[in-house]
């Protein structure tokens, strides 16, 4: 085991994975909003972008299969497993107009400076804090366009499993979703589990799944001949 961790409501995390280690998030009671950022750990400036993440892979609903990619073209990592589905790329997470948040050190923090925290752990900055996947509260896009956020809580303990295809930086931050109205400050326990594993092989189903995610690999293979 390389971390075994629970952040409650408002709490964050941040910890440095290596190449093929795994990292589980449970959401233990069901309403967790666990926002993620993904850095390259070598080298930072290199970092998650959810809109190739969608673009790349011509689906903005992430599930067992898909990719977090950088804005470098390289894949950081790949969901192996997902048993909750319900999950978010197109709101980022929540700031300090949300409401119903405070600031950092506040009974009611945001995402946005628990992030900044975890991020200050390893030299980053404001300036660091990029658009975010949030973890286990879906959203999805109405016929009129409108952003539909499934706030209510789920089935307890649902998880995911993520494997690290580059050396990574993971911050994570557990508050409400920035587009939940709820009165209370809605979040429950979520815990993470990382340890070793095998680099993913050539044969690999999600490697080979697209050209697409062929290619993101290929880039990430390149960069560790150099």
């Amino acid at each position: 085991m390389l971390w075994e961790e629970t952040i409650g409501a408002g709490g964050y995390a941040a910890r440095e994975l290596r190449r093929g280690a795994r990292l589980r998030l449970m959401d233990l009671e069901g309403d967790a909003c666990v926002s993620m950022l993904v850095f390259n750990a070598e080298r930072p400036v290199e970092r998650l972008n959810i809109a190739d993440t969608v673009k790349v892979q011509w689906n903005a609903y992430l599930k067992a299969g898909r990719l977090l990619l950088s804005d470098m073209g390289r894949v950081l990592m790949s969901l192996l497993a997902d048993d909750a589905e319900t999950h978010d790329t197109f709101c980022g997470p929540s700031n300090r107009r949300t409401p119903g948040a405070g600031a950092n050190f506040t009974p009611q923090p945001n995402a946005r400076d628990r992030l900044l925290l975890g991020a200050a752990k390893f030299g980053l900055g404001r300036r660091d804090v990029h658009p975010c996947v949030n973890w286990f509260k879906g959203v999805s896009v109405a016929e009129d366009g409108a952003l539909v956020v499934r706030a209510q809580p789920a089935a307890p303990g649902r998880s995911i499993l993520l494997r690290a295809e580059m050396n990574v930086i993971v911050v994570l931050a557990n508050c409400p979703h920035v587009l939940d109205r709820r009165e209370s400050y809605a979040a429950t326990p979520v815990r993470m589990s990382a340890w070793r594993g095998p680099l993913t092989p050539l044969d690999d189903p999600i490697r080979n799944a697209t050209p697409e995610s062929l290619r993101a690999f290929l880039n990430v293979e390149e960069y560790f001949r150099r």
